[in-house]
């Protein structure tokens, strides 16, 4: 069974006090203990306080933290660290992948222009695989399943369809907007961005 120390429970914020990453407890307290970042604590009424290594280590567990053993004792686990000495915030573009597609597309229909509801759509390849084309952001769009199956293995040209606009890779955006509180830590939520405000794929 994975220990706690090896999960990703962990979110780091930069100097700044924004969300660039998620990280271990195991990492997490390296990083305290060579006083590069702080843990965060906070109460259930979201007061939080950066501590460092040294004082981290005389928390007590409450009731609802998670803790280790140690030789001293239970060390509370950190939910949120703070980097002492990082100020940016990574970019990437979103992953490669249906959703990705249908919100770069704001879930229309690429030929038609109708909203679709979920399973209603699905990826086309304006370029047929058959005749070349690639799995890439150039050359996929959303379209519903009736339209893709009308198109079959042509191009739009030859099955008398019009794209909206010509697809293209989604602009590249902050890391921020990509975490997601898989494991519901309460502490986290001051520093997320819900997918539907980021307005990218979940």
């Amino acid at each position: 069974m994975e220990s706690v120390l090896e999960k990703t429970v962990v979110l780091v914020l930069n100097r700044n006090w924004q969300a660039v990453n998620t990280t271990t407890p195991a990492h997490a307290f390296c990083q305290m203990a060579a006083g590069n970042a702080m843990g965060l604590d906070m109460d259930r009424d979201q007061n939080m306080v950066p501590v460092g290594w040294e004082s981290w280590l005389d928390l007590p567990v409450r009731d609802y933290d998670w803790s280790v053993g140690a030789q001293r004792g239970a060390i509370r686990v950190p939910r949120v660290i703070l980097a002492r000495n990082y100020s940016k915030v990574p970019m990437r573009h979103p992953k490669f992948s249906y959703q990705a597609i249908r919100d770069r597309d704001q879930g229309r229909c690429q030929y038609t222009g109708r909203k679709l509801a979920h399973g209603e759509g699905n990826i086309d390849h304006v370029v047929p695989r058959s005749k070349g084309g690639s799995t890439t952001w150039n050359n996929c769009v959303l379209s519903c399943k009736n339209v893709n199956n009308r198109k079959a293995n042509r191009t739009p040209k030859e099955a008398g369809l019009r794209l909206l606009k010509e697809p293209s890779a989604p602009k590249v955006l902050p890391m921020t907007l990509f975490l997601r509180n898989v494991h519901d830590i309460p502490e986290w939520e001051p520093f997320l961005i819900r997918s539907s405000q980021a307005g990218i794929a979940g």
